[in-house]
């Protein structure tokens, strides 16, 4: 798969352009994405967005005021999953970036600290810490709303 995207986006001139990666991360993590959102709206009762459109509310205003509180939980554990999956990818980032290390995601620059015959495990270990730092800072803000969407679906005994 990795060497059919190559070549068809070798084609279309995104190779050594973020905007190629970027591409591909959406196209990958649309599905996923779309499969756990759809979960998460089915669970909002129909019955309030009639209740809504009963009470004159148009279609922007019942999507505001109630499908987005009640789907926000959802919302918020989707885009930790996606941004987990952006941030630690290594094989597209490498295959498509090329030789353009100014624009390498942090993953690829981990692997400078392999050499020949040598491994330097001090710095893997102190760029890996590193590049931890962000995704705890992004899990910590959004923990409690992650933690609802994930229990949103449980049934009560």
């Amino acid at each position: 798969m990795v060497i059919a995207l190559f070549l068809d986006f070798r084609s279309l001139g995104l190779l050594d352009n973020l905007a190629g990666l970027i591409l591909v991360y959406t196209a990958f993590s649309l599905p996923v994405t779309i499969w756990m959102l759809h979960n998460f709206v089915a669970a909002v009762p129909r019955e309030m967005e009639e209740a809504a459109a009963i009470d004159g509310a148009g279609p922007m205003r019942i999507f505001w005021r109630i499908m987005l509180p009640l789907v926000a939980p959802g919302l918020v554990a989707t885009s930790v999953f996606a941004f987990i999956f952006a941030w630690n990818e290594f094989i597209f980032a490498l295959t498509f970036l090329g030789t353009d290390s100014a624009k390498y995601t942090l993953p690829i620059y981990v692997t400078y600290f392999y050499g020949r015959g040598t491994v330097d495990w001090g710095s893997i270990m102190a760029s890996s810490t590193l590049f931890t730092i962000p995704v705890l800072i992004f899990f910590l803000i959004v923990q409690r709303r992650m933690t609802n969407g994930l229990m949103a679906g449980a049934v009560k005994g």
